[in-house]
């Protein structure tokens, strides 16, 4: 067998919580199907769903991490009123030099850190900051939301919020400790349909939901392999070393919004499968035939091309996710919404349908689109267009997590979220690992899941944060 209990210990990043000891029968341990890996209390000590802490007149910002994602961020906040950008921080000097560089027209004066692998501690030390971002390597996400909590700050993390399962129940028991928002940067969410087909879920018009598909289909091989890409090519290591979804909540985030999970429902167990790689490890090749510094890559087991990862929530509805970053497939998150009144899709062409016989026309199309355009959309949706980012929605995100903590309201995601949606990648792991065994998927809410509510998409409080543009 490919992979053996000790190998998918170390390849899945679950050593330490409590595996240990599982009888293994056929090289599959019963116990770990299971899934023992729970917090350290099964008590939720204090809900964050729901939560609204107290408001900030004026938000304080520092920025962990200003390569890939960081600069679009720090973009959106200095066009949103009631903020004060007060700190930047890169490894990289001319990152963060760069970054300032960017706000020389505008009223913000932070502090800069870099240069040593600690200095990120320092900006979360800092007393005048209320929320921290943090767009940083994968496998430094949760090591600096932690430490930013503990300091006192509120969190911002960008995708996924963990990789592992210890560091998912970190992040719920330090934010539920601590009572500070820890949010998962997912801004699929914000995208125009998707928040369409949300509020025409909950205004009924696919009827009961039956189930719903997210993909993360994007051919990243060249960026992957490329030295000026991602920082120490970081992200082709993670390719290099893991397996399963490793990057599920584009396509997922969305849809278990849709579903209501973690508020009226949760992912019950999931089943996962990936094909051979049969791109990354010729790539390695080629690569290093020409340059030395690709030959550390040459001969690793790299994760394949696609997986597909199934879920089946408590209430029975399903949902299937695909992630595929090396293949020449057009880019697409799938975005499929399965009722029993109707269906919507959105790639290649955003579609609705109401019945087998196809779907409707332009014009019926825009009709639906005017009757369901959420207010959050009305509002801002043609000024997040005008400052951009993937379209707008990186802008609708970060306006309405300033809105929530200006004026005291409950974020639209929380940490349960966060960790959710990032442990279908450990889970999916395992289970690719074991033949694609099922295995259940912690309630990270311990039970909360049944009163919680659904977030607000129509400004029912709020929205009065201005824009500069």
């Amino acid at each position: 067998m490919k992979n053996n209990r000790r190998d998918f210990l170390k390849k899945s990043s679950l050593a330490g919580l409590g595996l240990a000891g599982a009888t293994v029968l056929n090289g599959f341990a019963s116990e770990e199907k299971k899934g023992p890996w729970i917090a350290k209390s099964s008590i939720q000590t204090f809900n964050m769903s729901g939560y609204a802490a107290p408001k900030l007149e004026t938000v304080r910002v520092g920025f962990i991490g200003l390569g890939q994602r960081g600069p679009s961020h720090l973009n959106a906040i200095s066009k949103i009123e009631g903020t004060e950008i007060k700190a930047l921080c890169d490894l990289r000097p001319e990152s963060v030099n760069k970054a300032k560089k960017r706000l020389e027209a505008t009223s913000h004066n932070p502090k800069l850190y870099s240069g040593t692998e600690d200095e990120w501690k320092k900006l979360c030390e800092q007393k005048d900051i209320d929320l921290i971002y943090i767009c940083t390597p994968w496998h430094l996400h949760t090591p600096m939301a932690l430490y930013a909590m503990e300091q006192g700050k509120h969190v911002a993390i960008e995708v996924p919020a963990t990789v592992s399962l210890e560091e998912c129940w970190k992040l719920v028991e330090t934010s539920e400790r601590t009572r500070k928002h820890c949010m998962m940067l997912e801004n699929c969410c914000y995208d125009f349909f998707e928040l369409l087909t949300l509020n025409m879920a909950r205004q009924g018009y696919f009827g009961e939901i039956i189930h719903t598909e997210g993909a993360y289909i994007h051919n990243l091989i060249d960026l992957n392999f490329s030295d000026k890409g991602y920082q120490n090519m970081w992200r082709l290591r993670e390719n290099a070393t893991r397996e399963g979804s490793i990057y599920p909540t584009h396509g997922l985030g969305p849809v278990c919004q849709v579903l209501n999970v973690n508020r009226g429902d949760k992912m019950d167990y999931l089943v996962s499968m990936s094909s051979n790689d049969f791109h990354m490890g010729e790539r390695a090749k080629e690569e290093a035939a020409k340059n030395d510094l690709y030959k550390e890559f040459v001969g690793k087991d790299f994760k394949g091309n696609i997986n597909t990862t199934t879920i089946r929530t408590t209430k029975g509805k399903t949902i299937m996710i695909q992630h595929d970053v090396t293949s020449p497939r057009p880019y697409s998150r799938i975005h499929l919404v399965s009722g029993t009144k109707g269906t919507a899709l959105k790639y290649p062409t955003p579609r609705i349908s109401n019945g087998h016989s196809g779907w409707l026309k332009e014009d019926d199309f825009k009709a639906l689109e005017a009757q369901f355009t959420p207010n959050i959309v009305k509002k801002v949706g043609e000024l997040a267009k005008k400052v951009g980012g993937h379209g707008g929605m990186d802008f609708l995100m970060n306006w309405r997590l300033i809105d929530c903590l200006r004026n005291g309201l409950p974020l639209d995601q929380d940490v349960y979220d966060a960790a959710a949606w990032s442990s279908i990648w450990p889970l999916s792991e395992w289970s690719v690992n074991n033949r694609s065994n099922s295995v259940d998927v912690p309630d990270f809410t311990r039970g909360a899941w049944k009163k919680n509510q659904p977030h607000d998409i129509n400004l029912e409080k709020g929205g009065d944060t201005k824009v500069k543009i």
